[in-house]
């Protein structure tokens, strides 16, 4: 479909709310393996991506590919069982048309989360990480073009992209669950290779911890129109010439399988934390 950005997202829009009634507080964008979540709430409406005129489609493995709008444990969530991405052939405003979307639909928080590779040494698979800051600088802005004036800033400020007070709700939830939370830097790439050896410790000079194929667009565009951020990062797998095998998407998912009960088991306790905390603002 032959649109400008902001005209897809509004004819977008206007489909979706046509559709569901459903308003979300809090958005949440689940990764690779990392799907099961969305299957765990109280379901109250669902609705494919493929059903959205001109929508971007994802077509992973393990990336089912729809909204899931309803409530976990009372927490009023908008779930994308699955993302896309840059490798898939779209342009950088198509890949985080569903932040914006999510955003109009009336989400105020954005919780990314996503499978990467471990360039720290100390990092294992299995490992979560929560994102404090991430490096773009390898993939295209998604703000490039025409500015969308009604969502932001031409120059948008982001010294503070992961929230700090959602970065502390974390830290708190994951004590709370006797969950072990890494922290650490994100590097996106564009994919969809995983990196080589010279590549990795290029990343890791930068001050990079793991590094994936998505993530940091989304959190720019959703810094954009002012959403407050957080993310984790399932360490799936050691980063190439960190790891002794070859890597797969199959090792990735695996990965994210194993630990998927600390996972979800953190995902709502820092869903509960932040709606209350948002009450009692």
């Amino acid at each position: 479909m032959n649109m400008i950005a902001e005209e897809k997202l509004q004819y977008c829009l206007q489909y979706v709310k046509e559709r569901i009634s459903f308003q979300p507080e809090i958005a949440l964008i689940l990764g690779s393996g990392l799907g099961g979540f969305a299957d765990t709430i109280e379901i109250r409406e669902v609705l494919p991506y493929q059903e959205i005129p001109g929508f971007p489609q994802s077509t992973v493995a393990g990336h089912a590919g729809r909204f899931v709008f309803g409530y976990a444990e009372g927490v009023p969530v908008v779930i994308m069982q699955g993302r896309v991405h840059l490798y898939e052939g779209y342009d950088p405003a198509d890949a985080v048309l569903p932040i914006r979307l999510m955003h109009l639909l009336g989400a105020k928080v954005l919780f990314l989360t996503n499978a990467a590779g471990g360039i720290h040494y100390d990092f294992h698979a299995g490992d979560l990480m929560m994102i404090t800051d991430h490096i773009s600088t390898f993939v295209p802005s998604p703000l490039r073009g025409k500015n969308m004036d009604s969502l932001g800033v031409r120059f948008p400020d982001m010294s503070e992209i992961y929230s700090k007070r959602l970065q502390g709700i974390l830290r708190r939830a994951a004590m709370e669950e006797n969950i072990p939370l890494k922290e650490g830097i994100y590097v996106q790439t564009p994919g969809p290779a995983y990196e080589s050896p010279a590549e990795i410790r290029m990343f890791r000079t930068l001050g990079a911890d793991a590094v994936g194929m998505s993530t940091a667009i989304e959190a720019i565009a959703a810094r954009h129109c002012g959403m407050e951020i957080c993310g984790v990062s399932c360490i799936s797998n050691l980063a190439a010439g960190i790891s002794p095998t070859p890597l797969t998407h199959e090792e990735v998912k695996e990965a994210a399988d194993a630990v998927a009960p600390q996972f979800c088991a953190l995902v709502q306790r820092v869903l509960s934390a932040i709606h209350e905390a948002n009450d009692n603002a």
